[in-house]
């Protein structure tokens, strides 16, 4: 698993573009930026709805605030599942949707969960993370997937300030 310090390895996203899907790498998202990086199991399930994207949807400005150039948001769902769902939580325009959809970012973090006996298969775990030019400098992953409390924005926003 990769641990507060760790550079992120080489993978690529699936990102909506304005002539439609295409990939964009790590560095592309994350070189000489300080980005806040939010994972959810799945786009349109209960928590990742109603408690995780909404949290970081209303602390854009905050964070933004506090020195971060970029909030993205990263799941084993399609692009154009995040693209949609980006539009019905008010996140279009305000957070990055980072497609995973095979699992391979999530599995080269060492981050990825079987849900398989919930009917949902490769997914990532629930986590935030704040990356600094590439290099992890906070991390927090949710023990269990329905609990959004460590990878809240709120706690994210808390300890930006001591990690920056």
């Amino acid at each position: 698993m990769i641990n507060v310090g760790d550079k992120l390895p080489d993978a690529k996203f699936t990102v909506m573009g304005s002539d439609g899907p295409k990939p964009k790498t790590v560095a592309e998202v994350f070189a000489g930026k300080k980005v806040a990086l939010f994972a959810v199991p799945g786009a349109y399930t209960p928590t990742c709805s109603n408690d995780h994207m909404p949290g970081f949807v209303n602390r854009v400005d905050e964070l933004k605030a506090k020195g971060i150039d970029a909030i993205a948001c990263t799941a084993v769902n399609d692009v154009f599942v995040l693209t949609n769902w980006a539009k019905d939580t008010g996140a279009a325009g305000k957070i990055e949707m980072l497609a995973d959809g095979s699992g391979d970012f999530a599995k080269a973090i060492g981050l990825d969960i079987d849900l398989a006996g919930f009917g949902l298969g490769l997914r990532s775990k629930r986590y935030a993370m704040l990356v600094d030019d590439g290099v992890v400098k906070v991390l927090n992953v949710e023990d269990s997937p329905p609990v959004a409390e460590k990878s809240s924005a709120a706690n994210l926003c808390s300890m930006i300030d001591r990690s920056l």
